[in-house]
């Protein structure tokens, strides 16, 4: 697996290599509507990669703020742990979390301000061409791409704004428990395969064989981060071919099979509502409840990131019954999975000098040195780092991270999904439209994607890059 994940990931970063390092870009500093992004080199401070935790800057007395979306870390004490470590080595820096629940809305709005803080997880809502007017450039994408994941996740014209918090495998958290009591033998890898063996946990156990989490709403932009390379087997699609494509979201498109692709990953949804799959009613769900509940084997799976694993586990006396699978589509008979990213630590462009040097350290010794993305069970940083047994079931899946744009498409996507009203990965209603529409009988997913398509298609060709 970690074979299959270098290679994929060699091939997205030499074919992005214009491209900022944490997001998309090419070779310059400039931000559009923000000027002149800051560079290590006009603001006189040294650059991330040029820092060694533990050496430089021993004495520094900073005061930092950091906002995350990792509510329960904050509460259960975990990352007090972390900055007890980390004044091991840095005493005087003081740093205090903030949490927010509903992270990206909040957030964005706090990013008007400039005094919010010094750290946060990089909101996916701010446009990649953007982006420099909220944050600190904190090294060169080459810098750092060929030793770190993910590197060009969140960056701009060569410059990386975001240094990724962990790495995702986009799968299925399941129920080993309730899989055995339902007689499956085998993961399921296409979507009738999943929905037989849906099926099969509704007939042969008590437990709610797929629990959509709608309620919760955020959950629900979760299907889109399947839509990509883990359901085309390209790693181009989601940020360059799909921008370009007419009916995106037609059955069959682009891999010329109704089982894959992004119609398939949304059919699955439908079909599971449709069928009576999920929980009775999906207004009632609970985020917090439905840990405990997939814990004890009353849940059979639920869509979600890696990420996800570990807060399973840590919900009940059944860590083991805990696992994760690859989403149940192949592309010509091979099965891919979609991996990138989790959120970006980011700093605060208006933070004082010595706030940005204590936060590029912390940012890296949570990077290189904490072991987080080994302990949330996701895909390390690092590229030199071992993977979480937690994800053992994707050794052979062909993981693919989608290519960043080029610099002259950098903007395309965004534009795109805003035009058409559908921003994928970030606003939630196009996907609870499935569910109620599943649940209503007013709608097809036939009815739904034909209102996507003319609506993405129109917004095509209003962004369509000159000839």
């Amino acid at each position: 697996m970690k074979k299959a994940l270098a290679l994929t990931l060699a091939a997205a970063l030499s074919a992005s290599l214009l491209a900022g390092c944490g997001g998309s870009g090419s070779s310059t500093s400039t931000a559009a509507g923000g000027g002149d992004a800051a560079t290590a080199e006009q603001t006189g401070l040294p650059a991330y990669n040029e820092l060694t935790v533990g050496e430089d800057y021993t004495d520094l007395t900073a005061n930092i703020k950091f906002i995350s979306h990792r509510t329960d870390l904050i509460e259960d004490g975990t990352f007090d742990g972390y900055v007890a470590a980390f004044n091991e080595l840095y005493p005087n820096i003081t740093i205090s979390y903030e949490g927010i629940t509903d992270y990206a809305g909040d957030m964005t709005t706090r990013l008007t301000s400039q005094d919010w803080g010094d750290i946060c997880m990089i909101p996916t809502t701010i446009p990649l061409p953007e982006i420099g007017d909220y944050f600190y450039a904190m090294c060169d994408l080459s810098a750092i791409e060929a030793d770190y994941n993910f590197a060009d996740n969140r960056a701009y014209d060569g410059k990386v704004y975001g240094i990724p918090s962990t790495g995702n495998a986009q799968g299925i958290v399941y129920n080993k428990a309730v899989f055995e009591a339902a007689g499956i033998t085998e993961l399921p890898k296409t979507p009738t395969e999943f929905l037989d063996a849906l099926q099969a946990i509704k007939d042969n156990t008590d437990a709610i064989p797929l629990y959509t989490n709608y309620a919760a709403g955020w959950t629900m932009s979760a299907w889109d981060a399947y839509i990509g390379g883990g359901a085309t087997g390209d790693a181009e699609w989601m940020n360059i071919t799909m921008p370009q494509t007419h009916d995106a979201f037609a059955a069959g498109v682009p891999t010329g099979d109704t089982e894959s692709g992004p119609y398939a990953v949304y059919n699955i949804l439908y079909e599971a509502v449709k069928r009576g799959l999920t929980e009775d009613d999906p207004t009632t769900t609970d985020w917090e409840g439905s840990k405990p509940m997939i814990n004890n084997g009353e849940i059979g799976t639920m869509v979600l990131g890696s990420w996800a694993i570990v807060q399973m586990q840590d919900a009940g006396e059944n860590a083991d019954d805990i696992g994760y699978m690859p989403f149940p589509i192949s592309v010509d008979g091979t099965q891919y999975a979609s991996s990138g990213a989790d959120y970006c630590y980011g700093i605060n462009e208006y933070s004082s000098d010595d706030n940005k040097i204590a936060s590029m350290l912390y940012i890296k010794w949570l990077t290189e040195s904490s072991n987080f993305s080994y302990d949330q069970g996701g895909i390390p940083i690092l590229k030199s780092q071992e993977y979480p047994e937690t994800l053992a079931a994707f050794d052979g899946i062909e993981l693919v991270a989608d290519t960043a744009a080029p610099t002259e498409l950098s903007d395309l996507g965004a534009n795109v999904q805003r035009d058409a009203e559908l921003m994928l990965n970030s606003d939630q209603t196009h996907v609870m439209r499935i569910v109620e529409a599943a649940i209503n009988g007013d709608e097809t997913l036939d009815d739904i994607v034909a209102d996507w398509n003319e609506a993405w298609n129109a917004a095509v060709d209003e962004n369509a890059p000159a000839a």
